[in-house]
C-alpha cells in the first residue's frame, strides 16, 4: 500500500480557525473522498505539538493500493478541482503545503 500525505505547515489566520476547519470539512473532504482508487482518506487537524516542532495545522493522508493507483488519482479531474478549492483555503492560511509518499507496512 502507498500513502500520500499532504502537510499544511504554517498558521491559520487569527480568528479564522473555525472557518478554515469548516471549509475543509464541508468543501474539500467530499472531493478528497472522490479520488479514484483511494482506499482510505484521513484528515487530521492539529491539537498540540512538541515544543520546537514545526506547526502542521492539517494533514491529509490518502491510501492507495500501489503507485499506479496513486498516479491515476493524481491525473483525475477531481484532483484539479480540489486544487482550485485549496487555493481558496490558502487565503485563510500563511504557510505552504508539502507532500510525501510512504510505503505502508501493516504490523502483524
Amino acid at each position: 500500500m502507498i500513502v500520500r500525505q499532504a502537510f499544511f505547515e504554517g498558521a491559520i489566520h487569527a480568528g479564522r480557525e473555525a472557518e478554515f476547519r469548516a471549509f475543509v470539512e464541508q468543501r474539500l473532504m467530499p472531493l478528497w473522498r472522490l479520488f479514484p482508487g483511494a482506499r482510505e482518506v484521513r484528515v487530521l487537524f492539529s491539537v498540540t505539538r512538541d515544543e520546537g516542532a514545526p506547526p502542521f495545522v492539517l494533514s491529509l493522508a490518502m491510501t492507495f493500493d500501489d503507485e499506479a493507483a496513486l498516479a491515476a488519482a493524481l491525473e483525475a479531474p477531481v484532483r484539479f478541482e480540489s486544487r482550485a478549492l485549496t487555493a481558496e483555503l490558502m487565503k485563510m492560511f500563511d504557510g505552504h503545503i508539502h507532500h510525501h509518499v510512504f510505503e505502508l507496512q501493516q504490523a502483524a
